[in-house]
């Protein structure tokens, strides 16, 4: 009897788990909507996923080279590098020799590059507040805890994507 006890509390928690993770990609495309709406709207020649990726990675650990951006991208270099021309065209980045070694360059965000993620987190934090204004503030609270829950559980498991340190979250319910 024990060990069925333990199979269904496993099996139950699994399910839970699976229950979860299908309500939170439900969300998350629903987000991926709204995150569009707000990339769409500052500028008229958005960038792309990949190069809001790399936007990101640059902004968190910045100088960077590009070995470094691609392992943390988990894209090739020759990849990368065309993503990096890309957006040092947009004038959103600029290559500089490192000072440890003359073979490598560092990234770096430009003002312009810092200024659209800036705008695009407005836009999207816009979107969102009015989605999270209409939830009762009960749900709020429990929305809240969940993500830092979400957070550090990913923080644990996925320490090479250097998610730590960012975006306290103040409870507002």
């Amino acid at each position: 009897m024990k060990g069925e006890n333990r199979s269904l509390s496993a099996q139950s928690r699994e399910r839970g788990s699976q229950d979860a993770a299908a309500e939170a990609r439900e969300v998350l495309e629903l987000l991926e909507v709204l995150w569009e709406r707000g990339r769409e709207a500052v500028s008229p020649s958005p960038v792309s996923a990949s190069q809001l990726k790399v936007l990101y990675c640059l902004e968190r650990d910045e100088g960077m080279n590009l070995r470094t951006l691609g392992q943390t991208l988990g894209s090739a270099a020759s990849s990368v590098s065309r993503l990096c021309d890309r957006l040092q065209a947009l004038g959103f980045l600029e290559r500089s020799p490192s000072p440890v070694s003359r073979r490598e360059l560092e990234l770096h965000l430009t003002r312009q590059g810092r200024d659209y993620l800036r705008d695009l987190r407005h836009r999207r934090e816009e979107a969102l507040t009015a989605t999270v204004a209409a939830m009762t503030p009960r749900a709020r609270a429990a929305l809240t805890e969940g993500l830092r829950g979400f957070r550090n559980a990913a923080e644990g498991a996925h320490p090479e994507l250097g998610l730590s340190g960012g975006g306290q979250v103040e409870s507002s319910a």
